[in-house]
């Protein structure tokens, strides 16, 4: 069908029904099929769902599908669901179940009423005013729309499937969150294009307000992004001058809470909520740290065919000194998942033969791109110049990708190009550049780099998504971890209007890439790859940070601009060693506690009930994997992991931690 100018089809999907009489769902009358559309209002700003019964009325049980040529017709049987990006794909031709007719049903005498009933179920609604949405599956899924002036629609029935991309369409447009008391209504918040558009510039450096830039240091003039993002959370919540008042805590939560949805902190006691009183955690024992793991050592583990023995060992090892360098480019490939544990020199060889094709295959597609197609694929045009931007300002400081030409700088390039291929939906987003560079640094290797870089982007792929569950999770578990440490300080920052953290927002997003020197930055990262010493590891080394630098920060009164000025300037001060030393004894002071928080046990994977016929038990107590298992292909169907999951069983049961001094 076609749209006047300045309006542009998100979503279209026909053949979905109302039930016009629930208590006669065999009878075909009562079933209404309609087509479902996601209009954009391009001219106008509006976003608009659209539901049309069809011009005549449908019996799936009639239904035909044909090809191309009208004559070959084949009697319907089952049609496959596919996305809408899918169905468009297909070139007629080729798809053999696009061109769908529908048999005529001739009118009995009560044509004229089904007629009108088919015309009175039509509706539309702009998504603004949509308030929630009710996701049921009964044989077929179907969805219910209440709006904000609390009228409920019609359930419309999926009986073809669509149901999920209609979602995912939506998505585009409003917030979709879990409902705290039902996990089959998704509650409805509109973007803040303000926010979305600094989350985009958090790494640009560009413009910096709130913290001069430091020309001795490159690093510092990325800091502009993340003023950015900080300076409009505090703004939303600032008081005029003309207040003296601080506005309660309920009101700031709250306000946060709609700048990003599922940011909840408690500020007061509530019904069902676990209230925790102030938690002894006992004198925070001394820790050492080791000698890095040498190449005869790692030898050591390895028997005649290559297979490693004695894993958790030989992680124990890594996280308690780390890599020497001339072992990472092997060992990197086991941690990240790249290598199984288990496999032989052989099997090695035959993975990367396997995976080099693939590989060449994805890096083939963006490549044989003319300038033509490229002209009519606006994302990937996209994609395009913000990777050429990014690689040209990435590590540009280190040797390896230094000077004009740097065969470094053209690698980073095609294999961030290629994982556009490998993982379209996500693309590229700022950020990414500086998870790949020391990758590639160590690995040398376009083809190795790659695949571990597609290991370590399966952990991170949540702090990248358009709804940012992941950094969401963290910044929630963070403060919990951050109140039992330590109440005071929590509560200091939390009169600064500090207290969700969010000057922590590019420590979590990039994994302190832009706060430690480069070495640093390997020797952190290979420490938290082991997965010891306990689930989410990276929020004790946040806190280990915090806790070195509370002191002056409450000294000195601090207030908002004075402590996201401060925690900026850490940049390229801090010393490793030093915070890995901290942040494993702020670990073994938690695990010596008798009377833990449940919360805090879910967040770090303490005492976790798991069948331990496929775990081994490291020293440190803690259940483990033997080896990671890669993030599955559709990421809507995985479930949180690394922790993440308490935020969803916590909203799922309205159960949060309040601690009382």
């Amino acid at each position: 069908m076609a749209f006047p100018p300045g309006k542009k089809v998100i979503f279209e999907h026909e053949g979905v029904f109302i039930h016009s009489s629930t208590e006669e769902l065999d009878d075909q009358d009562s079933l209404i099929s309609g087509f479902l559309r996601i209009v954009d209002k391009v001219l106008i700003n509006n976003v608009v769902v659209e539901y049309k019964p069809l011009e005549d009325t449908v019996d799936p049980s009639n239904m035909l599908c044909a090809c191309k040529d009208s004559s070959s017709v084949v009697e319907w049987t089952q049609r496959p669901h596919r996305s809408v990006d899918q169905q468009l794909s297909y070139e007629t031709e080729w798809d053999m179940v696009n061109a769908v007719s529908f048999k005529r049903k001739a009118h009995t005498n009560g044509g004229s009423n089904h007629l009108h009933e088919r015309n009175k179920r039509s509706f539309s609604f702009n998504v603004a005013d949509l308030r929630s949405v009710t996701v049921k599956c009964e044989g077929w899924s179907y969805l219910i729309f209440c709006l904000r002036d609390d009228t409920t629609l019609p359930a419309i029935h999926f009986h073809q499937g669509g149901s999920q991309a209609f979602l995912d369409s939506l998505r585009k447009s409003v917030q979709l969150s879990e409902s705290p008391d039902d996990e089959n209504l998704l509650l409805v918040g509109t973007y803040s294009k303000a926010f979305s558009q600094s989350f985009e510039n958090l790494l640009d450096d560009t413009n910096y307000g709130l913290v001069q830039k430091f020309k001795k240091d490159p690093y510092t003039t990325t800091f502009g992004g993340f003023s950015k993002v900080t300076n409009y959370f505090f703004d939303a919540f600032r008081p005029s001058e003309s207040e003296c008042q601080q506005r309660p805590a309920e009101e700031m939560a709250d306000i946060l809470g709609e700048l990003i949805p599922g940011l909840e902190i408690n500020q007061q006691e509530e019904p069902g909520f676990e209230v925790i009183t102030r938690i002894d955690l006992g004198t925070r024992p001394e820790v050492q740290r080791r000698e890095p793991v040498l190449l005869e050592n790692w030898a050591k583990h390895q028997d005649s065919e290559g297979r490693l023995s004695n894993v958790p060992h030989l992680k124990h090892l890594i996280f308690k000194g780390g890599l020497c360098h001339a072992v990472r480019k092997e060992a990197w490939k086991f941690l990240l998942g790249y290598y199984p544990w288990d496999s032989t020199h052989e099997d090695r060889k035959t993975l990367q033969k396997r995976k080099t094709d693939e590989y060449f295959r994805m890096k083939l597609q963006w490549k044989s791109v003319s300038e033509e197609q490229e002209k009519r694929n606006s994302r990937l045009r996209d994609y395009k110049s913000l990777i050429e931007k990014d690689v040209n300002r990435t590590d540009r400081t280190n040797k390896f990708y230094e000077g004009l030409d740097n065969p470094g700088l053209i690698l980073l390039h095609d294999i961030l190009m290629t994982y556009c291929m490998y993982d379209f939906d996500l693309g590229y987003v700022q950020g990414m550049s500086d998870l790949l560079s020391p990758i590639l640094y160590v690995m040398e290797n376009e083809v190795d780099a790659f695949w571990c870089f597609v290991s370590f982007m399966d952990q991170m792929h949540e702090n990248f998504e358009e709804q940012m569950q992941g950094m969401k999770t963290q910044l929630i578990q963070l403060s919990t971890l951050l109140r039992l440490l330590d109440l005071a300080f929590w509560n200091y920052l939390e009169a600064q209007d500090s207290g969700y953290l969010y000057f922590c927002f590019r420590w979590l997003l990039i994994r302190f890439k832009r706060e430690l020197h480069f070495q640093d930055v390997l020797r952190l990262w290979e420490v938290m790859w082991t997965g010891l010493p306990c689930q989410n590891f990276h929020l004790l080394v946040c806190c280990a940070i915090l806790d070195s630098e509370k002191q002056k920060i409450m000294d000195r009164h601090y207030g908002f601009n004075e402590i996201l000025k401060h925690i900026n300037e850490l940049s390229m001060k801090l010393d490793i060693e030093e915070i890995l030393i901290k942040s494993e004894a702020i670990y073994m002071q938690i695990k010596n506690c008798k009377d833990l928080p449940h919360s805090v046990s879910e967040i770090l994977g303490l005492n976790t009930v798991t069948d331990s016929s496929t775990l081994e038990t490291s020293e440190y107590g803690v259940l483990e994997s033997p080896q990671s298992s890669p993030r599955p292909a559709h990421r809507q169907d995985q479930a949180f992991s690394n922790g993440h999951g308490l935020l969803q069983e916590t909203s799922r049961n309205r159960c949060k931690v309040a601690f009382i001094s």
